[in-house]
């Protein structure tokens, strides 16, 4: 035992947004020679895990589990993307059936983890850890603000449900939102329902972590960060972001394997010109909205590239999903690209032609355009969004909003004006931009593992100190 390396446990949540960016820190944790890792992943997400599994081959080890049954997620059905916001509750309460079989492999292995690294969406895991009498720490995927909204919301979840706009005293600046712009997460909840209060209370065990890491950055989130960390008193609470390299060793480097939209955008020589949209992975759009963006982006005359995910016949007939216009890749033939699937969308956005980002505000495409120093138009729909909105546009001044909501429809006319001004070259959100872009690349430089060695430790009853 006293010659084995220190074995770190790794849960992340099924669902692109929040894996991702846990992963990037697996990576960052595999640096190091004297550690070993273990991630719990279900077989249909096996796969998500092949590039980090390919860099670290001797150092990081999975617990394939099988994916719990629950009556509300159909069979072979393994990720949240599949079934969207409205999967978040079965698969919380689903996977908290896999904390048996957990306990039986840790019971059972030479040498267990001495601590546990889990998603924020995973807080029953503080149970868990217990169990073990190993220190639990929650991963937050996203913002520090995130964190307030969510505590304050979950410490009297019927007041907050029950006001039109909610102003939260006790965060920083007195924030206030309209009830339909809180967290997914938290809107869906019904009192006595007891998938919805297993949910509840999974949320507020986060609270009792050993520790806290967060993926954000001084920069960005000074103010949120200083006064979390006062709440939590000697509480560790570390700001480890802008991850993202996960996304890179994705794409890999090979000119050969380059992808089509990238050589599309090698074309160009005017820096900053191109606008890229994108509304995350799982996101599709209405008809009405498909054709608003397209008719916006055909008035703009400015150059981009469109991510879209394309609906099913079925959810074209009866949810009323739509595809891109016809006509309308003819019509912008030269200046536009349309990318049906999937894109590599850091690669994108750090190409020296794209210059915005069309974007819902998920956090890590938040993060990744501060690092790439884009101008981003927002257009917040659900989740976290309208909570990440707010940062970008009144306290970062980095963001314009387009439209808000997820049934809302933008003016095409209008849409194609801001785009234009935001795409300018002189434009107030590309010029703030940049200086934040300097800001998250220093944070990103200054995240090494030397600077965890001198205060992110653990201390174990049975290892003793612990650096990672």
């Amino acid at each position: 035992m006293s010659n084995s390396k220190t074995h770190i446990l790794i849960f992340p949540y099924p669902a692109q947004g929040h894996m991702l960016a846990l992963l990037d820190l697996t990576h960052q944790l595999a640096l190091q020679t004297t550690l070993t890792i273990t991630i719990i992943i279900t077989p249909k997400n096996l796969s998500i895990l092949n590039p980090l599994l390919t860099t670290h081959p001797n150092t990081i080890q999975t617990l394939i589990l099988p994916f719990p049954s629950h009556p509300k997620i159909p069979s072979g059905v393994e990720n949240v993307r599949e079934l969207g916001n409205k999967g978040n509750y079965p698969f919380i309460n689903a996977l908290s059936n896999l904390q048996n079989p957990i306990i039986q492999w840790f019971q059972t292995h030479h040498n267990p983890p001495v601590v546990l690294i889990s998603d924020f969406f995973l807080g029953w895991t503080h149970q868990l850890a217990t169990r073990l009498s190993i220190p639990r720490i929650s991963f937050y995927s996203t913002r520090v603000f995130l964190i307030s909204v969510f505590n304050s919301c979950w410490r009297n979840p019927l007041l907050f449900q029950s006001q039109e706009v909610v102003q939260f005293s006790d965060i920083h600046g007195t924030p206030s939102f309209k009830r339909d712009h809180l967290p997914s997460a938290f809107r869906r909840y019904i009192e006595s329902d007891p998938e919805s209060e297993f949910v509840k209370e999974s949320f507020i065990s986060n609270a009792e972590s050993w520790g806290f890491v967060i993926n954000t950055f001084r920069a960005l989130e000074g103010p949120y960060l200083d006064q979390i960390q006062a709440q939590l008193g000697n509480r560790r609470v570390f700001a480890v972001g802008p991850l993202g390299y996960y996304n890179r060793i994705r794409v890999g480097d090979d000119p050969d394997d380059r992808p089509e939209v990238l050589r599309w955008l090698d074309r160009w020589d005017e820096e900053g010109s191109v606008l890229y949209i994108c509304f995350g992975s799982q996101k599709l759009l209405k008809r009405e909205q498909m054709e608003a963006l397209a008719f916006g982006l055909e008035r703009s005359g400015t150059r981009f590239v469109w991510v879209v995910k394309v609906p099913s016949k079925e959810e074209q007939i009866e949810e009323g999903y739509g595809l891109v216009p016809e006509g309308f890749e003819d019509r912008v033939s030269g200046r536009g690209f349309v990318v049906k699937g999937w894109a590599p969308q850091e690669a994108i956005l750090g190409h020296r032609v794209v210059g915005g980002f069309l974007s819902h505000c998920g956090w890590n495409s938040v993060l990744e355009a501060v690092v790439a120093g884009v101008g981003i138009l927002g257009w917040p729909m659900e989740a976290d969004q309208f909570v990440n909105a707010r940062l970008l546009v009144e306290d970062m001044g980095i963001a314009v909003r387009v439209c808000e909501g997820e049934d809302s429809v933008p003016d095409p006319d209008e849409l194609g004006r801001v785009i234009s001004g935001v795409m300018s070259e002189d434009s107030p959100q590309k010029r703030r931009a940049k200086l934040m872009k300097e800001e998250a690349v220093g944070a990103a430089l200054n995240f090494t593992i030397d600077a965890c060695n001198s205060s992110f430790n653990i201390r174990h009853r049975k290892k003793g100190l612990l650096g990672f």
